[in-house]
């Protein structure tokens, strides 16, 4: 599939990680590509192993006219719902731009308030090589804080599953509870907070 791209100057991609977990913030990013420093192998980043992925994301903050790493807050989540506050990350990574682009592709079917022109591309992250870029720095971004929480709270296993809904998570917050950083809007979280009471 061949997206089309408008000819002007600077074109941003953005994606976000985290929509999924129970735990963490949800974490965007926005990407301009220097087409004069071209980077081989970008590509949605679940595509990717996790050794290419940190390769990349080095390669891409190196190489790119510039990048903004963006993020809502788990209160923020809690507080909007996790598809405005995505949103709201979104506006956040593209208006961190140190270049303010001239047209934004977004990865997905919905667009964030943006003050330029904008298409929402979905499969983006792989259609779309600033889309790809953005993707890649949103997940080692969002990983690695995953890991820090893994070392604050080891018997969650936060580097296995990454905070998505997994049996081992569920065992976890049976277990253990629910920490300061999981979405408390979200419904497994709720069950839990439900039974502890």
């Amino acid at each position: 599939m061949q997206i089309e791209r408008p000819d002007v100057q600077y074109i941003a991609g953005v994606d976000e990680v985290g929509r999924g977990p129970l735990v963490g913030d949800v974490v965007t990013a926005a990407v301009i590509l220097d087409p004069s420093k071209p980077i081989v192998g970008l590509t949605d980043s679940k595509k990717l192993s996790e050794k290419k992925r940190i390769a990349l994301a080095e390669e891409i903050k190196e190489k790119a006219l510039c990048y903004c790493i963006a993020r809502a807050s788990v209160a923020e989540i809690d507080d909007l719902n996790i598809l405005h506050a995505t949103m709201l990350a979104m506006t956040r990574a593209v208006e961190g731009l140190e270049i303010q682009p001239n047209h934004v592709f977004v990865d997905g079917n919905r667009l964030p308030k943006l003050s330029v022109s904008a298409t929402a591309v979905v499969k983006g992250d792989s259609l779309v090589a600033e889309i790809s870029a953005a993707s890649i720095l949103a997940k080692v971004t969002r990983d690695n804080e995953m890991l820090a929480l893994d070392a604050e709270y080891p018997e969650f296993g936060f580097a296995g599953h990454k905070g998505y809904p997994t049996k081992a998570h569920f065992a976890a917050l049976e277990t253990h509870g629910v920490t300061p950083h999981h979405r408390t809007s979200f419904k497994p979280v709720q069950r839990i907070l439900a039974e502890k009471e």
